[in-house]
């Protein structure tokens, strides 16, 4: 089983977490796009080099990435990043109101009872339905995909409602890239990313400290189990995982 992330900027390079808990680098592959295309080709070599048993994707709403998904790993669940969310839905806001708009979905992540969460997700929808139509749409449409972590270990959703886990690792990889400026190839690209891959992965083995603890790993359901929920209530839809 994996889970995993991806990059927004080239070269892509998703990580991922296997099932007992520890962080893993799957693949570097260099792309001048975010086509459909481009990713299908990609997930489709991670998986003929053995990525299966995929639960969870963590990506933000890129519409060529989010059709790759759908199609190379059917059935499994896909979580939209909160932060870039946030920034789309802000961007249906007037900045008058941004900061109230941001306040009140920053308050979605901080409660903890699973029904709670969705009925506050539906206040703020119909706050903006009186102050803000224009971003209702957005929040009608991206609500079971911002809420997908809630059908996963409670011990689990500050670490995969978002990609921020990957954009630390961006950062220091762009900061080295920053300093090359400009590549003669691609081929010069992966020697100096994948050697810092190389070296991330290399520590993380080393280390041996999980990202999830064994234990709550074991509770993520399977495909055909609905998660028992903190507060009781049933799972709206497990995870899927792939055949």
């Amino acid at each position: 089983m994996r889970w995993w992330w991806r990059s927004a900027t080239a070269p892509r390079k998703p990580k991922g977490y296997n099932a007992l808990g520890y962080r893993e680098v799957l693949g570097i592959a260099v792309g001048d796009s975010e086509a459909e295309g481009f990713w299908r080709q990609f997930l489709g070599l991670l998986k003929e080099r053995g990525l299966t048993g995929t639960r969870l994707v963590i990506s933000d709403a890129h519409l060529g990435l989010t059709a790759a998904i759908k199609r190379m790993f059917q059935g499994c669940s896909w979580q939209r990043c909160r932060v870039h969310f946030l920034r789309n839905l802000l961007s249906h806001v007037p900045k008058a109101g941004q900061d109230m708009v941001a306040a009140a979905m920053k308050a979605v992540f901080v409660i903890q009872a699973p029904d709670q969460v969705r009925a506050h997700w539906q206040r703020v929808t119909e706050m903006l339905r009186k102050q803000f139509p224009s971003a209702v749409p957005v929040m009608e449409a991206a609500r079971d995909d911002v809420l997908a972590f809630l059908n996963f270990p409670q011990e689990h959703w500050r670490k995969v409602w978002s990609t921020n886990p990957l954009e630390r690792l961006n950062k220091e990889i762009k900061r080295r890239t920053n300093v090359v400026g400009i590549f003669p190839n691609d081929a010069a690209i992966v020697r100096l990313v994948g050697a810092q891959l190389l070296e991330q992965q290399e520590e993380w083995q080393l280390e041996r400290r999980r990202f999830f603890s064994e234990a709550t790993m074991a509770k993520i359901p399977e495909p055909d189990e609905a998660l028992e929920l903190a507060d009781g209530e049933g799972s709206e839809g497990a995870a899927g995982t792939l055949s």
